[in-house]
């Protein structure tokens, strides 16, 4: 993928880390302008209070060969997004590849409790983050996307279409909130397909991000060390994969095919041939149905 986006400019909003940050880097590797957006610098900390900031990510986007801009947006002001896209705007004349990727609910749901016991505060400001700025973003930054015909809209969430649509997730607040991810890239592409331009949603596999790690306790290089603990989690990925995911479909000039759809990294790894960064190709949404969700014992054979 090197140097197959030269030239061309994307907005990563919420890149902070995790997804965000691994799509930001592999885009910048294959050569792209990446705006990457967050709430956390080294000089400010957002309500996660976590050390990732979005100099960090964007420094590693130069650094993988493209140019990184930090830019500290809080996606729920309309005004600070506004401002945003017209800075792109006038600094670039344009935007090739928007990925809604802002999250930042871990701290707010609660694992299988149910809608009348869960905090309505938290549920609802989960709501906020993961909904409404995704919204917002759309709204200021569609109309610059759509001045050139191949714009990409890259709408991220957890869980496939098929899988969502069939199993309960997490809670009341997370299942709701990853689903209406999903069909907000459905209405995004029905209605970017007159000006030639697609959405997508996507969805990474079972993410090795900075706060998973940290759960098992565990570090990128010693991950492996948590399969005492949950023997599952061999099927794990790092945020790198979803970022060639999406790199891939960014450099596709036939990307229109999926438009509307609901896709995997590993799906798309098996399609463009891309792997993660040991060599291999995790597909976690077919394991996670034939061998996890069945009872099976981890075996990730035929899965990575």
């Amino acid at each position: 993928m090197s140097g197959a986006l030269q030239g061309k400019v994307a907005l990563v909003a919420g890149a902070t880390r995790g997804a965000g940050r691994g799509i930001a880097v592999a885009l910048g590797a294959a050569g792209a302008t990446v705006y990457a957006t967050g709430r956390t610098t080294r000089a400010q900390r957002s309500e996660m209070d976590r050390p990732e900031t979005i100099e960090e990510t964007a420094e590693q986007v130069t650094r993988a060969g493209g140019q990184g801009i930090a830019a500290q947006v809080d996606h729920l002001e309309r005004e600070q997004v506004r401002e945003l896209v017209a800075r792109i705007e006038r600094e670039h004349g344009r935007l090739d590849v928007l990925v809604n990727d802002i999250w930042g609910g871990e701290l707010l749901f609660a694992w299988n409790s149910p809608l009348w016991e869960h905090s309505l505060d938290n549920g609802m400001r989960l709501l906020r983050l993961a909904i409404d700025t995704h919204i917002i973003t759309s709204f200021y930054a569609l109309p610059l996307l759509i001045k050139r015909p191949g714009g990409l809209v890259v709408e991220i969430t957890d869980g496939t279409a098929d899988y969502n649509a069939g199993h309960y997730r997490v809670s009341f607040f997370y299942d709701l909130a990853k689903t209406a991810v999903l069909r907000m890239a459905f209405a995004q592409a029905e209605e970017l397909r007159a000006h030639r331009c697609t959405a997508v949603a996507l969805t990474p596999g079972w993410l090795r991000s900075e706060i998973m790690l940290e759960h098992f306790g565990v570090t990128e290089e010693s991950w492996r060390d948590a399969l005492a603990k949950e023997p599952h989690f061999a099927i794990s990925e790092t945020p790198a994969y979803v970022g060639r995911a999406v790199a891939a479909l960014a450099g596709d000039p036939e990307v229109a095919r999926w438009s509307g759809q609901s896709l995997s990294s590993g799906q798309l790894a098996r399609v463009y041939g891309f792997t993660d960064v040991d060599g291999s190709q995790p597909d976690a949404w077919r394991y996670l149905v034939e061998v996890q969700d069945a009872g099976k014992p981890s075996d990730v054979t035929g899965y990575r």
